[in-house]
């Protein structure tokens, strides 16, 4: 088996991209191999060489989005870099297509939407488990807090329209995150944690 090139896992993300947009927009039914090629700029060949079916390709969205979201967790939370400007403005520019994305699955119903909620819950589970309230219902919590704040993601047309502002543009995932802060206790997530989420958004904010 030959080795793979830089090339070529240019163009898978390529593809994957496409598709996730696609996916996004128009639902995973919807979206044909060619109209992912279209928009990757491939030929459809080429999409089925690196996915073989549509099925895999949208396996391969949902590993990434599920992939990102554990890395954003581990750099933010666990490494402490919630304070840095920097990891907020990270996220910031790279997030948006992969929120659409889960947003679009969740409300479809994908085979795979139980399973990215389900390990959404659990990463926020444990991350209250580190909190000052030992004795409480992390699941519940943790279950409740994960539907609130998907519920953002799911209906952000919504969200962004009664803000005046689209909520994947930096002033306006600022105000969310902001307002999130702000509807939050900070002995729900720990002082130590909510006090770096705020610094950080502060930290921004004072940079627009």
């Amino acid at each position: 088996m030959r080795p793979i090139s830089e090339e070529d896992l240019t163009t898978r993300a390529r593809i994957r991209d496409a598709a996730m947009a696609l996916f996004a927009e128009q639902g995973v039914k919807a979206t044909t191999i060619r109209g992912i090629a279209e928009t990757a700029r491939v030929s459809p060949g080429l999409v089925q060489h690196h996915f073989g079916t549509k099925e895999a390709l949208r396996q391969a969205c949902d590993e990434y989005v599920l992939s990102y979201m554990r890395e954003q967790v581990n750099v933010g939370v666990t490494d402490r870099n919630l304070a840095k400007p920097e990891f907020i403005e990270n996220v910031h520019r790279t997030a948006p297509p992969l929120m659409k994305y889960l947003g679009r699955a969740l409300v479809d119903g994908s085979p795979a939407a139980a399973a990215m909620f389900d390990e959404l819950v659990s990463m926020t589970e444990g991350q209250l488990a580190r909190g000052e309230h030992s004795e409480a219902d992390h699941r519940a919590r943790a279950t409740v807090l994960t539907a609130m704040k998907l519920g953002i993601t799911v209906l952000h047309e919504h969200v962004s329209r009664a803000l005046g502002t689209d909520l994947y543009a930096p002033q306006g995932a600022l105000r969310v995150g902001k307002a999130q802060l702000d509807l939050i206790r900070p002995e729900f997530l720990g002082r130590e944690l909510f006090d770096q989420a705020r610094t950080g958004l502060e930290k921004v904010e004072g940079q627009q």
